[in-house]
């Protein structure tokens, strides 16, 4: 691909996964490359994709040129900063309440997008994915050995959370819809508001996941009252868009709060092994928050009490007490 003027770079989005960015200025016009280093996965999903959201609406990257050999895209840039480093520089509440009701607004069409094409996020998938709560977080990362009783009780409860989470309704799942893949589309030439990048994983899946990945980012602390504001905002544009959102808001709560559970504790499998397989140190900081939201959640139910009780021993806590369902 050709881009006539003279190309400056400048700094790009970074994730967890092998897709790599780089912002350019080109002849007055800004464009994102996005690259992918042979071997580990190819462009081909972000063409697929991509398309499904922008038909529903949703404002996401432009492919201008494309070389699937290289493993190359050539992009229309969506803003400077993503949510998350806005919300690092700081953000007046005013602000923040706009710019999460535009992500729940955008969400909302999201999940009025077509699946074609797109895998399941079946209940066996979501129990595959829970394997690494105790392969890396536990076993690897805590050094501990879980005996019979607690493994036994950790799978009933995997079974649950799995079984639950894959009877909701089906809808096109990001899967990362939270504030490193949200840009703040502030200005006119980026459209409007949030840009989504980085949804080449999309699946077709649980109708709460990306609402609970958005409410309990891994990387932005919320408190619950906070949390419970967004999730109604949610629910009542949802309801109102005729997407399949059970009525009754108590027991919508309760699956979108199992399901962030499930999220969550992948998670922590997750960042444990992006430290000790990988080396990314980095993601050991955002490990506490996603612990307290795991407990919030384990805390509520009388039915996590085994879960709780192993995180208290893996923290070397003293025995949680709390409300129950």
């Amino acid at each position: 691909a050709r881009v006539r003027g003279v190309a400056r770079r400048r700094p790009g989005t970074r994730a967890a996964s092998s897709g790599r960015f780089l912002r350019l200025d080109a002849g007055g016009r800004a464009l994102m490359v996005r690259g992918v280093p042979p071997g580990h996965a190819d462009c081909r999903p972000v063409l697929h994709v991509g398309q499904l959201p922008r038909d529903a609406g949703l404002n996401v990257p432009a492919v201008i040129e494309q070389d699937l050999g290289q493993g190359l895209l050539l992009l229309s840039d969506l803003g400077e900063q993503t949510y998350y480093q806005r919300i690092q520089d700081g953000v007046d509440d005013a602000r923040l309440q706009s710019m999460y009701r535009d992500a729940l607004a955008a969400l909302v069409r999201l999940q009025q997008a077509r699946t074609t094409g797109l895998a399941a996020y079946d209940s066996a998938r979501l129990a595959d994915e829970l394997t690494l709560f105790p392969e890396w977080y536990v076993r690897k990362h805590h050094g501990a050995t879980l005996d019979d009783k607690t493994t036994q009780a950790l799978d009933k409860i995997f079974a649950l959370l799995s079984a639950s989470n894959g009877n909701q309704p089906t809808v096109l799942v990001h899967r990362d819809y939270h504030s490193p893949n949200l840009m703040l589309c502030d200005q006119p030439q980026y459209g409007p508001n949030p840009g989504v990048i980085d949804f080449q994983d999309a699946l077709a899946g649980p109708i709460t996941y990306d609402l609970a990945s958005l409410v309990t980012d891994a990387r932005t602390t919320w408190e619950e009252p906070q949390q419970l504001d967004w999730a109604i905002r949610y629910w009542e544009m949802a309801r109102a868009a005729g997407l399949p959102v059970d009525a009754d808001f108590a027991e919508f709560h309760r699956a979108y709060e199992w399901m962030g559970l499930q999220r969550n504790l992948r998670i922590l499998g997750v960042f444990a092994r992006l430290n000790h397989r990988d080396g990314k140190a980095h993601y050991l900081a955002h490990m506490p928050r996603v612990n307290a939201y795991v407990r919030q959640v384990a805390q509520r139910y009388g039915v996590f009490t085994p879960l709780l009780r192993l995180l208290d021993k893996l923290d070397d806590r003293q025995v949680s007490v709390g409300y129950t369902f």
